[in-house]
């Protein structure tokens, strides 16, 4: 007995078409084993893909179950100038990684996403991902703008088993709807401090606070615009302590102008509170006190009925080049060019004047007065250098005259050297005894104390 039932994309095993020959043909392969329960995993080129599973039953015929499993893209429908999140389930993604599991098994493995426009390596500039470890849910999020307005955006979305290695590929239709109200005039960016962008972008977590906006505000129309991790704005990384958060930076915009609760923190004394980095003192942050800690010095509200465009008109003037009509290339019969003149002159002249230089330096140094006088004192200069060389590596040799006493200091008398010339210097003292010369002065001496005898 053979029982069809159709899968996510509702397939149905029906006509005579050569797919449900081969199933057939896999179901009659199937029965011919040993009776054991048996599954078969089967996939064709499309994006299609079947599991054939048998089951034996006591006193009956088997029975064969095709389960059939569609690859179909998804289509959403979002709106320009309102935030956009769609979440990448990992529960949807496990079915599609061999081995399935069966009705009640449970499997964790570890599944990450990477997603990209079609066709090129990224996302578009709108469009934000998230997902912090493989075992959690990704998140695709971002503002739709106008200028892709009636445009498909085909998002590649490929998930990847980190366990078995396996890929599975689906892709996002997103087709961005024109608003009535974009853009919405009055704006208010608020910053939370206790958030993390995907605790944000969760719909519990972001209707709480919608919530509390409108209950301060009291809109009409209340729409979240963008919703930004303070990572993205320059922030640093917050350290793994206390349970701290990233911070989120969201963005909402309403038809109405701002309540006067919003506008407290422009008054000049909260402002000078923000300067000093004090908390202002805002009468409706209770209201958002019990979820949400917002920085009131950050918030950022601003009126579009009031903006002017900063843009100056482009006036086409002098400055504008004319048209100079199709590109021309050159042709491919060139004329050759011959190098060698441009070479020599290229050498030559270089040449030439360091030639000239050499010369009026070797006529100023060589035949002028002045020349001839540097040269002898620089001879000079190194004749006197290479004997104080040459003394301090052979000191017996006989000492300069310059350094021996000529005359006594106290008769004028000439006085012989004081050692020989071949008198060992090495073994000199520092000070010599001083012999007592006949016309010198004598110092008396003290004596030790006692009795002094005449």
């Amino acid at each position: 007995m053979l029982r069809a039932r159709g899968g996510a994309g509702g397939g149905r095993c029906v006509g005579r078409s050569p797919a449900t020959a081969l199933l057939l043909l896999t179901a009659f392969v199937l029965s011919s084993a040993d009776g054991a329960d048996e599954t078969v995993n089967w996939k064709t080129n499309q994006a299609n893909s079947f599991v054939i599973s048998r089951k034996a039953a006591a006193g009956q015929s088997d029975v064969y179950t095709i389960l059939s499993k569609v690859q179909s893209d998804r289509n959403v429908y979002p709106s320009a100038g309102v935030l956009f999140v769609h979440v990448l389930e990992r529960e949807y993604f496990k079915g599609e990684f061999p081995p399935f599991p069966k009705p009640g098994e449970v499997s964790n493995d570890p599944i990450t996403f990477n997603t990209n426009l079609m066709g090129y390596p990224d996302r578009p500039g709108w469009l934000r991902y998230i997902q912090r470890t493989p075992y959690s849910d990704g998140v695709l999020y971002g503002s739709p703008t106008a200028e892709n307005v009636g445009k498909p955006t085909i998002i590649e979305i490929t998930a990847y088993n980190r366990r078995t290695f396996e890929t599975a590929r689906h892709n996002l239709v997103i087709n961005i709807m024109s608003a009535e109200d974009f853009p919405l005039p009055y704006q208010a960016e608020f910053f939370i401090r206790n958030m993390n962008v995907e605790e944000m972008l969760a719909s519990e977590i972001l209707g709480d606070f919608l919530g509390a906006v409108k209950n301060v505000w009291q809109p009409e129309r209340l729409n979240a615009i963008n919703i930004t991790s303070a990572l993205d704005r320059g922030g640093r990384v917050p350290l793994p302590i206390n349970d701290m958060k990233e911070g989120v930076y969201v963005t909402v915009g309403a038809d109405v102008p701002f309540s006067s609760c919003l506008r407290e923190v422009e008054n000049a004394q909260n402002q000078l509170r923000c300067s000093q980095e004090m908390e202002p003192a805002i009468t409706c942050d209770k209201k958002f006190r019990a979820q949400f800690y917002i920085d009131w010095c950050k918030i950022s509200l601003v009126d579009k009925t009031k903006q002017v465009s900063t843009y100056p008109e482009v006036v086409c003037g002098e400055g504008i080049l004319p048209d100079g009509g199709e590109y021309r290339p050159p042709p491919d019969s060139l004329k050759s060019r011959d190098y060698y003149s441009d070479f020599l002159i290229t050498l030559a002249v270089p040449s030439a004047v360091a030639l000239v230089l050499f010369l009026v330096l070797a006529y100023i140094m060589c035949c002028r007065r002045e020349g001839v006088i540097q040269l002898v004192h620089h001879s000079a200069i190194q004749k006197s250098t290479k004997e104080l060389r040459d003394m301090s590596k052979n000191r017996e040799i006989a000492w300069p005259l310059s350094t021996l006493p000529v005359f006594h200091p106290v008769t004028g008398e000439i006085v012989p050297p004081l050692h020989a010339d071949n008198y060992d210097n090495t073994s000199m003292p520092l000070m010599q005894a001083q012999p007592n010369l006949p016309h010198q002065t004598q110092i008396p001496q003290q004596q030790a104390a006692g009795k002094w005898y005449p």
